[in-house]
């Protein structure tokens, strides 16, 4: 009787390890969640998300680094563990980066505070409006060059009319107005339409300044 009684919780118990197997082998939502819409996906690596309940950061920052999304809010993501928003930001397009108050508190600088950079490259910020004329011209020149200096430069853009409060800290009478910001030192202001080359000029000698 007790060799019976052995025999069948041996049994229950390799039943439960071969279906506890086929779960973390399935990796059930936690799968979706880290691999997104990918056909292929790193199972061990989707496991070990699965067992943690976690986020893999360390991703998380390369696929900022690669797409120009913001670093700082993608490992806050990571740490509350939301991976399906996670793969929207490594999802976001290269280009220029709208900004509100918020987004430029957070990425570019805090105006409450002396000035100090918060980036990890340096930026353009275009102040422009919807009505105006020569920054509808300078826009797509800014777009090209946001995709040919992705992950080396960003190009912000502020709407005057939605955040004013940004462009009165920085004294803007005028628009297109453009802010060069370095990652050392203080930032450089041109205002006014400009062509691709003088703008390219413009972004190696005072954006990439040594």
């Amino acid at each position: 009787m007790k060799r019976i009684f052995v025999i069948i919780a041996c049994a229950a118990l390799l039943m439960a390890c071969s279906e506890n197997k086929a779960q973390k082998s399935e990796c059930g939502e936690c799968k979706t969640e880290c691999c997104g819409d990918k056909k292929e996906c790193d199972k061990e690596k989707c496991e070990k998300k699965c067992d943690k309940q976690d986020c893999d950061k360390q991703q998380c920052e390369k696929n900022c680094e690669k797409q120009d999304c913001n670093k700082q809010q993608c490992e806050k993501k990571c740490e509350k563990s939301e991976c399906s928003e996670k793969v929207q930001c490594a999802e976001m397009p290269a280009g220029c980066i709208p900004l509100n108050a918020e987004g430029f508190a957070n990425r570019v600088a805090d105006l409450s505070k002396e000035w100090k950079y918060l980036g990890d490259k340096p930026a353009v910020v275009d102040f422009y409006a919807d009505w105006c004329g020569p920054c509808k011209a300078i826009s797509p020149i800014l777009e090209e060059i946001a995709k040919e200096y992705a992950g080396q430069l960003y190009i912000y853009k502020i709407n005057v009319d939605n955040d004013p409060a940004i462009a009165d800290a920085f004294n803007i009478q005028a628009i297109p107005t453009l802010l060069f910001i370095p990652m050392e030192g203080r930032y450089s202001v041109k205002t006014g339409g400009m062509g691709k080359e003088e703008l390219v000029n413009i972004i190696k000698e005072k954006c990439f300044k040594q």
